[in-house]
């Protein structure tokens, strides 16, 4: 297994590093990006917007893609399929479930170049966000979605410092966060109770997870993690093998916090 982190202070350039500048495929990580940037921009929170499963892809070249339901792990946004719902309930199905679908059609309502832009205001260097969920021909055409872990903790140490939002957005973007309901990983490295503003992502083979730990008795900390198999084809055990690394990872730091 390969596994990158950065862990510290949030907005801080010394922190507890391994391999921090290592590119990843980004799976479902970006969404927080998307989540930045839905906020940052110029749109009505609770007008509605269209339910749809037709999507330009990024190669700009009049192409076009669809989600596949069976791979998306969120099954309320295909029951509004045809219909329009707020762009707010969207952003939540996209963090705290992961929906495929609500992150495409966030990403087309706000653009490309404006996750570009919440990349650079969070001071990330290496991640890019160049198309959408499952834009396969674009994925084929070298267009892909990339992280690292210091990408990651820089986006969250933003977040939480509130340099991608208003106070109000910010507030409410750490509650989506916070409220995430996959939490076989990070989380389960804290103690119950503990709040973590955090997503984590995974496909075949690569499992991320990244957050703000807010310790009832300390700073909060950013920590984020990313793993990929080494083997081809990864073990079958392998996405639960990646979670106990992460858990172990936070539990460990978050065990240091008085030392």
């Amino acid at each position: 297994m390969r596994l990158s982190y950065w862990i510290g202070p949030p907005g801080g350039s010394a922190g507890s590093a391994r391999h921090p500048d290592a590119a990843y495929s980004a799976a479902s990580t970006m969404k927080v990006a998307v989540l930045a940037a839905l906020y940052r921009a110029d749109v009505d929170l609770d007008a509605p917007l269209p339910v749809v499963n037709d999507f330009p892809s990024a190669l700009d070249d009049g192409s076009r893609y669809a989600n596949d339901p069976g791979y998306d792990d969120e099954d309320q946004v295909w029951t509004h399929l045809g219909g329009a719902v707020p762009a707010r309930w969207l952003a939540r199905r996209m963090i705290v479930r992961s929906s495929n679908l609500a992150t495409n059609l966030l990403l087309a309502r706000v653009g490309l170049p404006a996750v570009a832009e919440v990349w650079r205001l969070a001071g990330a260097t290496n991640s890019v966000t160049a198309r959408g969920i499952e834009d396969h021909a674009a994925r084929d055409a070298g267009l892909d979605n990339v992280v690292t872990a210091a990408d990651l903790a820089a986006l969250f140490g933003a977040l939480h410092l509130g340099r991608l939002g208003s106070p109000s957005a910010t507030s409410e973007m750490l509650d989506l966060l916070a409220a995430q309901e996959w939490r076989q990983d990070l989380a389960a490295g804290l103690p119950e109770g503990v709040r973590v503003a955090h997503k984590n992502g995974w496909i075949t083979g690569i499992r991320h997870s990244a957050g703000i730990v807010y310790p009832p008795d300390a700073d909060p900390y950013v920590i984020a993690v990313c793993t990929r198999s080494d083997a081809v084809p990864p073990p079958d055990d392998y996405d639960e093998r990646a979670c106990s690394a992460i858990a172990r990872l936070s539990a460990e730091r978050y065990g240091m916090r008085h030392q």
